[in-house]
């Protein structure tokens, strides 16, 4: 396909977002429609819209390119998500809607203080911008490759032109409008997901035999793997690892967490997480068989495709036309959904928990809100291209997760800390046990893995976490009558 007919593609496509954007967006102009949607938004609609911004181009791209190295041994972590969404909704959500929070890191502030607050805040902030990141590099690289590099167009560009598209249609209204981009984006992701296993399947020419029975019959379809406790791919790491990944990356995660504070009560907010749970353990068990399906046919036809570069090879030079525009909106679809509510996140976070728009009057707040909103988009533009030059052939889902134990491990600490333990840590050094939590983890994976071949993979996390616990525990004390009576108020 010619460039400037993908171009077509996508510049309809993000007409669309624009004019959800331009719909949404007509009540007066405010903060709260901005950081929470005047809390009306249809619990179906964020819980069928989070699916997208769960799975991201990353997933889209990574998860089928799992399946030749590791079979569908990421179904472990997933199993493990349902655990670790059963606690979102049934300690998490309460306690968020019982607050009445805009930004969840304020918890931090009322059980322990000020530091404890801008420590979380800020462990969130440096997670979602790295992450949001590598997500959208992905994206813009596979862009790169299918279209810009033909026209000569720098990379710099594309991931500027990328950002542009984000904060346009994101930049007034906020996550009332994501709540309805984002269900629009899943769909068209789903869509790209359904043809893309029928016209492999079809390819391959299986005959009769069901596309149940093939997959199931193929050895590349194991789930579990209890053979070596060492393996980083071992269940049990594999399980408790995806709880806990779960309630840190979305359970104490700003951008999802975002969504759900949206829904007009906390029982909307409970059926959201139910349904978002069920959909999202198929969806990522599809996307796991459409890995198969491809790995075979690439091997069937000597098609040297690995990794991350399996879906976009095939799609882009072997499946033919209608796959590779469904796996071109597809992946658009999926990245974007991520990207724009990361984008809306960062903002309310770092003008609700750093800059402490509160204070200000309305008119003000929405000054300073636009402001942080177009300073993130080019932090995001500088993190994507210096990631050019830093990530080269590992699976970016893997380094996401990897990173992901060490950033969010701290946020773990505090929340179990703070809703599991009766104690009043010392503010003053929290701070230190946050930073240092993750530096010990680091090095205990690193020489458990020299000298002891054992590979923590994404168990770093609950490491980082009880670490940051031990450390809280070390700076802590019984509360006064009155420090009692208000974690009594927070929590209860």
């Amino acid at each position: 396909m010619k460039p400037i007919y993908i171009l077509l593609i996508i510049a309809a496509y993000f007409g669309v977002l624009i004019l959800i954007s331009f719909l949404t967006s007509k009540d007066e102009e405010s903060n709260d429609n901005f950081f929470k949607a005047n809390r009306q938004s249809p619990w179906y609609v964020v819980a069928f819209g989070m699916i997208g911004a769960s799975l991201s181009g990353v997933t889209f791209i990574s998860v089928p390119g799992w399946v030749e190295e590791s079979k569908f041994g990421y179904m472990q972590v997933v199993f493990g998500y349902i655990i670790g969404y059963l606690i979102i909704g049934t300690v998490l959500l309460p306690l968020y809607y019982k607050l009445n929070l805009t930004s969840i890191y304020t918890y931090l502030e009322k059980r322990f203080g000020n530091n404890s607050y801008k420590t979380g805040a800020s462990f969130f902030l440096l997670s979602r911008i790295v992450g949001a990141s590598f997500r959208l590099f992905l994206v813009a690289n596979v862009l790169q490759v299918i279209i810009f590099n033909q026209m000569g167009v720098p990379f710099w560009a594309t991931v500027t032109l990328t950002i542009i598209l984000i904060w346009l249609y994101t930049f007034k209204s906020g996550i009332k409008t994501i709540v309805w981009t984002d269900t629009l984006q899943t769909l068209f992701m789903l869509i790209a997901l359904g043809v893309a296993i029928v016209t492999v399947y079809n390819d391959l020419n299986i005959g009769e035999e069901s596309l149940v029975n093939y997959i199931s019959s193929s050895e590349l379809s194991q789930i579990f793997f209890f053979d070596d406790v060492k393996s980083a791919n071992y269940f049990w790491k594999q399980f408790i690892s995806g709880a806990f990944i779960a309630v840190v990356m979305t359970g104490l995660d700003q951008d999802m967490m975002q969504k759900n504070l949206t829904c007009r009560s906390l029982k909307d907010a409970q059926k959201n997480m139910f349904w978002f749970t069920i959909v999202l353990t198929v969806v990522n068990f599809i996307f796991l068989c459409l890995g198969l399906l491809m790995t075979i046919y690439a091997q069937q036809n000597g098609i040297d495709a690995h990794k991350d570069d399996l879906f976009a090879v095939l799609a882009k030079d072997y499946l033919g036309i209608a796959v590779f525009i469904f796996f071109l909106i597809g992946l658009i679809a999926a990245a974007y959904s991520s990207a724009d509510s990361a984008l809306t996140s960062l903002t309310t976070s770092f003008s609700v928990d750093i800059l402490n728009i509160e204070q200000y009057e309305e008119k003000q707040q929405i000054k300073i809100r636009k402001r942080t909103h177009v300073a993130f988009s080019l932090l995001l533009i500088l993190v994507i291209i210096a990631f050019k030059y830093i990530i080269q052939n590992e699976s970016v889902i893997a380094k996401l997760f990897v990173f992901t134990g060490y950033t969010y491990g701290p946020l773990l600490g505090l929340y179990s800390f703070g809703l599991f333990t009766k104690l009043k840590a010392n503010d003053t050094f929290i701070p230190m046990v946050a930073i240092l939590a993750p530096v010990v983890s680091y090095a205990i994976s690193y020489y458990s893995n020299a000298y002891f071949d054992f590979d923590f993979g994404f168990f770093v996390l609950i490491l980082n976490g009880a670490l940051t616990f031990l450390g809280l525990l070390i700076i802590s004390r019984k509360p006064t009558p009155a420090e009692r009576e208000l974690i009594f108020i927070t929590e209860n």
